[in-house]
Order: C-alpha cells, then sequence, then structure tokens
C-alpha cells in the first residue's frame, strides 16, 4: 500500500520549482506587457481608435445618450471636486499623462539632449511663435470679415496644441525619422500648453484663489523632499500628488500643471547610490498607465464633438479664422521663429534635426482638441459662436493632422544629411523613431 504521508510530500517537493518557473512566466509576460504599453504606437493607436469611436458616436442618432454619459456628476463637493466625467477625463486622467510628460521633460533638460540652453531655447521660442501667429492669423481673418466685436474673444482658440494627439500621429507616421524630433515636439507642446494656461488664467478666468494655489505650491514642494528620500514610499507620495492635484484645479489654475511640476521634481540623475535615476523608474512604472488607460479614455471623452448641422457654420469668420490658424499659423510661427533663432543667434536645433525637419512638426502643432476646445468654451459659453467655433477646431486638428502625416512620410524617405543642425559637428544622436 502506498503511504499517505508519502504521497502527499512528494508533490511538495517539487511545488516551488514548479511555481517559482510559473511566477517568472507571470513576471515576464507582465513585463513585456507594459513594455507593449508604454509604446508611443501603441498609445497612439489606443488613444486614435478611441478618438474615432466618440466622433462617430456623437456624430449618430445616439449622440444624446454620449453627451449625458459625460455630463454624469461625480466626486465630493469639497474643492470644487463635483465634477462630470468630461472634466473627471480632461482635468484628472490628462494629469497623469502631465506628469509623465514632466518626468521626461526633466530628465532631457538634466541628462539628456536638452541639457545645453542653446538647444533648448529653440523649441521653446517656436512655442512661443507658434502661439503668436496663430492668434494673429485669427484676427485678420476675423477682424475684417465679421461685424461682431465678441468673435475677436476668440483670438487664442487656435494657439493651444494638444500634446497627446500629436504624439500620437508623430509616432505613427514619424518611424524612422530623428527620435530627437518626438522630445523636440515634447518640449514645444508643453510649453504651448503652459502659455495657453497661463492665457486661461490671466484673461478668461475671473480669478485665481492665490491661497489655494500657495498651498498646492506648498504640497509640491512636500511631495520633492518626500521623492528624494531614501526609500520611494507610494502610499505617502500617491497622497501628495492628489493633494497638489485637486488644490491646484481649486485654485483655478487648470489643474494639469500640477502634473508637469510633480513631474519637474522627480531626480533625472541617479542619487543615493543607485544604478538609475527615480525619474526613469517613475516614469517605466506610469507610462503603461497614462497610454493604456489615461490617453484613451482622455481621447473619448474630448474627441466627441458633433459635427450634424454644423456644414453653414464652417465658413462664419470665427470658424474660418481657427482653422486658418490651426492649420496655417502654426507651421507660420514655428518655423519662423525656429529660422530666425538659428539664422542670426547662436541658438542651434537639437543634434540629429534640420529645418526640413520641422516642416512637419510645425503643422503637428496644429493639432488641437483639449485646451482648445476648452479656451472656445470660456471666450464664447453657449453664445452663437460656440458650435461653429468647436467644429472648426475638430476640421482644423484633423486637416492639421493628415497633412502632418504625410509629410512625415515624405521626410522619412529623403536621405539625411550627416549634419542635420549645421552647427558643424557630425550627428551623433542617431537614434530613430520606431528603431
Amino acid at each position: 500500500m502506498t503511504d499517505p504521508d508519502n504521497t502527499s510530500t512528494e508533490p511538495h517537493a517539487e511545488n516551488p520549482a514548479k511555481t517559482g518557473h510559473a511566477s517568472r512566466r507571470v513576471a515576464d509576460r507582465r513585463a513585456r506587457m507594459r513594455r507593449l504599453l508604454a509604446l508611443d504606437t501603441t498609445s497612439g493607436v489606443l488613444l486614435l481608435t478611441f478618438a474615432a469611436i466618440a466622433m462617430i458616436w456623437a456624430n449618430t442618432g445616439w449622440r444624446e445618450a454620449y453627451h449625458h454619459l459625460l455630463a454624469i456628476e461625480v466626486g465630493p463637493e469639497s474643492l470644487h471636486l463635483h465634477l462630470t466625467l468630461a472634466h473627471w477625463a480632461a482635468d484628472g486622467l490628462l494629469a497623469i499623462f502631465f506628469f509623465v510628460v514632466g518626468v521626461e521633460l526633466k530628465h532631457e533638460f538634466v541628462a539628456g539632449g536638452l541639457r545645453d540652453l542653446r538647444l533648448a531655447g529653440v523649441p521653446i521660442a517656436a512655442a512661443v511663435g507658434g502661439m503668436i501667429a496663430p492668434a494673429v492669423v485669427y484676427l485678420l481673418v476675423v477682424g475684417t470679415t465679421s461685424d461682431d466685436p465678441s468673435a475677436l474673444h476668440g483670438w487664442a482658440t487656435p494657439t493651444a496644441t494638444d500634446i497627446a494627439f500629436a504624439l500620437a500621429v508623430l509616432a505613427i507616421c514619424g518611424r524612422g525619422l530623428p527620435l530627437a524630433l518626438r522630445t523636440f515636439l515634447l518640449t514645444l507642446a508643453v510649453v504651448d500648453d503652459l502659455l495657453g494656461i497661463i492665457v486661461i488664467a490671466t484673461v478668461y478666468t475671473d480669478s485665481v484663489d492665490l491661497l489655494m494655489l500657495g498651498a498646492a505650491v506648498l504640497v509640491v514642494a512636500v511631495f520633492a523632499l518626500a521623492v528624494r528620500a531614501p526609500r520611494t514610499r507610494w502610499w505617502l507620495l500617491l497622497p501628495l500628488a492628489v493633494a497638489a492635484w485637486a488644490l491646484m484645479h481649486a485654485s483655478g489654475v487648470h489643474a494639469t500643471v500640477a502634473g508637469v511640476l510633480l513631474g519637474f521634481v522627480v531626480p533625472a540623475k541617479p542619487i543615493r547610490g543607485e544604478k538609475r535615476s527615480r525619474a526613469e523608474l517613475f516614469d517605466e512604472t506610469v507610462r503603461p498607465w497614462s497610454s493604456s488607460v489615461a490617453l484613451p479614455v482622455f481621447a473619448f471623452a474630448s474627441a466627441g464633438v458633433s459635427l450634424v448641422g454644423a456644414g453653414g457654420a464652417l465658413v462664419e469668420p470665427v470658424s474660418v479664422g481657427i482653422v486658418a490658424g490651426l492649420v496655417l499659423g502654426k507651421i507660420i510661427g514655428v518655423l519662423g521663429a525656429t529660422a530666425v533663432l538659428t539664422r542670426f543667434t547662436p541658438l542651434r536645433l537639437p543634434d540629429a534635426i534640420g529645418l526640413r525637419d520641422l516642416v512637419p512638426i510645425g503643422m503637428l502643432t496644429g493639432v488641437g482638441f483639449t485646451v482648445a476646445l476648452l479656451i472656445s468654451e470660456l471666450s464664447f459659453e453657449d453664445g452663437e459662436h460656440a458650435a461653429p467655433a468647436k467644429a472648426a477646431i475638430v476640421i482644423g486638428s484633423v486637416i492639421a493632422a493628415a497633412l502632418a502625416g504625410v509629410l512625415l512620410r515624405w521626410d522619412a524617405r529623403k536621405s539625411r544629411d550627416p549634419d542635420m543642425n549645421r552647427d558643424g559637428i557630425p550627428d551623433r544622436d542617431i537614434e530613430v523613431i520606431g528603431g
């Protein structure tokens, strides 16, 4: 007869090895999934797919269900956090993406390709040019074709760039182009959005609660100390991040600013004898959530603009001014500012980037959506210009994205000079998008 004790102990002798092997397989699968979700191409496909679903839904007979879904209000009344699902997506989930952007930019400014101020200055100046030119184009179009003074109030609408959508198009259509272009676009778009938020806070916001703003900055400072502690404790960092976001939102300043600030205070160089910087570790941890959850949901909530019945509205001065600002003004401003600076100052384009590459990048900055829709709502509220403005943002952004995609493929097929930025030094940063 078989001893029950013996039969029960033999499987236990093999179990640890089998369990360990299975655990490693599960860990490997999770690591591969995280890497896949962190890719710009994966994020781009998810984002554009959810945006297309929203756009189609919002222009069918069931569009009321879409708008009612996003109008559902949830959250506590304190700190003005009883928000619609649309606001939670644009202000809450998008802050996660802006945190990743802040961490990535901090790394580039401290240890990456933008640590030289001469190189960082160009995308910053391009962002300024990319805001001024669209506003001028809008004012020229509306000022010469409209008799309604209130139409001029939307001058800032075409100045904003949607970082998430722009990066998605670059990831999908820019394969083979220098990876430095992504950093250039990221820097430009972040500065662009921050300037747009400043415009919202100073021009379109009745008041800013300085007490709440100061409290938000104080919490960010505490987060900066906590993130430099010998051990990073998520149970402490997460509540601090949420508190900074909530206070920033309550202050009247766009809550995504908190995400950028929190990202910027994460150490970008190894500390306390660590082999890798905490900026890299935070990026690896948060980016998959940003790419697979925050951005797709945000796209679903922001892209569902109804164009039904808007045909006649698209030829109004406001809509023509917005489309012209996004499609023409943006590229004129970006290319113009870059050309002037690189010609008449010591500032230079980053390694491996030429003026030719900035043609599609300038067009990409014309992809509006989030901040542009927000500015249009603040500019016109529910007036007669609100619907034409929203429709024009969608049309102008789609045109800019389509033209940018074509230009990116054109640029990728052309041969490249060994010194694209004309600084007299052969290009060393040869890593490519999708490579």
